[in-house]
């Protein structure tokens, strides 16, 4: 493996958001990036204008076909530097309310795709000795509020999966970590909140307002990157001091 070449970095769910800043960190810095999205006509719109060393994949964790079909194409990758399990999907219903369905949903993609993705990714990182997974979970995975029943078991069982991830493949010289950020200012966060119910939130952090995506990706970026050599197992809270009051 040359070191001239570009580092190989997949993040999923990284059409927007959080993973969309993630990946383009990835990019910044000299990566090749895949990063995955979930709608076929989205994916061939953003390959026709996508840059150099930047390709999207199709993959739908929901269907076990598709998540299938997205770990062989990983585990046929022939260099694979860092993994960021960032698919995420978050019901919010009162416990009697959410349905079996609904809980096989949650967890098939919060839950069960990050560990057969990892188990892929780990398998050509070991070719090489070394690699970097990072699982991206939230704080919802260490407080919780109501409605949040099935989220919080899934992102809290993710946690659970970095340490033992991370302990059963230290032997082979790959890092994993957990990022859980709190309240992060995305496309998705101003659709559903006013700016008055923003502020309200903001006021209860104690830096006084939300994370903007960046700062959540320079923190995955330093996690995955040859400055980390030593930090694995770790849920790593970027929650801007919120889960301290």
């Amino acid at each position: 493996m040359s070191s001239a070449e570009p580092r190989v970095v997949v993040v999923t769910g990284a059409t927007r958001g959080i993973g969309a800043a993630i990946a383009d960190e990835f990019w910044r810095q000299g990566a090749r990036v895949v990063r995955t999205g979930t709608h076929d006509d989205e994916i061939g719109r953003l390959n026709a204008s996508a840059p150099d060393r930047s390709e999207y994949v199709h993959a739908n964790f929901a269907d076990p076909a598709s998540l299938s079909r997205f770990t062989t194409y990983v585990e046929g990758l022939p260099r694979l530097d860092v993994c960021v399990n960032n698919a995420g999907i978050n019901i919010i219903k009162p416990l009697d309310a959410v349905s079996p369905a609904d809980f096989d949903l949650t967890t098939a993609i919060n839950y069960r795709a990050p560990y057969l993705v990892s188990q892929s990714a780990a398998r050509v990182m070991r070719r090489a000795r070394r690699g970097w997974i990072i699982n991206i979970a939230s704080i919802w995975s260490i407080i919780t509020k109501p409605g949040r029943s099935s989220y919080v078991a899934a992102k809290s069982g993710l946690a659970g999966m970095t340490r033992g991830l991370a302990t059963d493949l230290a032997p082979s010289g790959i890092l994993v970590n957990c990022v859980s950020p709190g309240f992060v200012l995305t496309d998705l966060t101003r659709a559903s909140l006013t700016d008055e119910e923003i502020g309200a939130l903001a006021k209860q952090v104690p830096l006084g307002r939300f994370a903007e995506p960046a700062e959540i990706a320079r923190l995955v970026a330093f996690l995955g990157s040859e400055s980390n050599t030593y930090v694995t197992g770790q849920n790593i809270v970027a929650d801007g001091g919120f889960t301290n009051v």
